[in-house]
């Protein structure tokens, strides 16, 4: 499953839920999510960015939103400036998967074998500077297991190539792995968030696998053009927090791999300004660069 796909995936089993307030601002939303494909959503968030701060217009965006002004030299935009935070909606951990014929059953064991054979081991992620790739970069980095990046341009390129072995490592969304884990097509080694996903209970986080400070979950996010009033964003938040803790919601995005996240707008801006920094340093010592 794709950056692309996580946002619509969450965005249709909660607006059933959404409120009235949420309902009106869908209107205009929509128009930029349909552009939100192209440069990792750089055009949709610049149309939101000048859009009216009248409630009617917010950013349904991903975590990509904090990786992307690390990317690239000069963006229409400011993601710090020209937003106000609603709240974060929902965080989707990332794992590292192998296929069967990797001689590795766990991360010390795997870096182990990256070490042995230096720049030979290959991993696939959705595209340059995605979750995945940064996941892989901060594990490169932790570690010195010298993994080498294959961009793909969809999660579903790179997990077929996975499946096939022609690839022997990727990091996706636990979502998209979870089928081909249970039919043992491929291995899990790692989830990249803090604690483990319930969608998998038994496997390990990197943080428990011996890599320290390791969390590099994707998430998805409310925001609203920067001048949007208060009342507002307190009313859009109140409206989104109670559809997230609908348990029918809740249950429906457990078995997509992703974990319902109601909060205040305080707490979006402490991730965000956390990933700002986290993420500026990988993509700094990496030295990715958009494509």
């Amino acid at each position: 499953m794709d950056r692309g796909a996580h946002r619509q995936a969450f965005g249709l089993q909660h607006a059933e839920k959404a409120g009235p307030v949420q309902r009106r601002a869908r209107a205009r939303r929509g128009q930029t999510g349909k552009r939100q494909g192209r440069a990792a959503g750089n055009v949709g968030t610049d149309i939101a960015a000048k859009a009216p701060a009248d409630g009617y217009n917010i950013l349904f965006t991903l975590s990509s939103h904090t990786i992307n002004p690390k990317l690239y030299d000069k963006l229409p935009f400011d993601v710090e400036r020209d937003f106000v935070p609603v709240s974060l909606a929902a965080m989707i951990p990332q794992i590292l998967v192998v296929h069967p014929s990797v001689p590795a059953n766990n991360l010390k064991e795997l870096i182990a074998l990256a070490k042995a054979n230096p720049g030979k081991l290959n991993y696939a992620s959705v595209g340059t500077g995605s979750p995945g790739h940064i996941a892989g970069e901060l594990l490169n980095q932790r570690t010195g297991a010298n993994l080498v990046h294959i961009p793909y341009k969809g999660g579903g390129q790179a997990m077929g190539d996975a499946l096939g072995g022609n690839i022997p490592l990727v990091f996706t969304a636990v979502a998209g792995a979870m089928p081909h884990l249970k039919s043992g097509k491929l291995v899990p080694i790692a989830v990249s968030s803090s604690t483990r996903s319930p969608s998998l209970p038994n496997t390990p986080t990197f943080i428990e696998s011996g890599v320290r400070d390791f969390d590099v979950s994707s998430w998805v996010g409310i925001l609203a053009p920067a001048k949007t009033p208060r009342a507002i964003i307190e009313r859009l938040n109140r409206e989104l927090n109670a559809a997230l803790k609908d348990p029918e919601v809740v249950e429906k995005l457990a078995g997509m791999g992703i974990t319902a996240t109601p909060g205040t707008p305080e707490q979006f801006t402490e991730q965000m300004n956390g990933d700002l920094a986290k993420y500026g340093q990988v993509v700094k010592a990496a030295g990715i660069k958009a494509e």
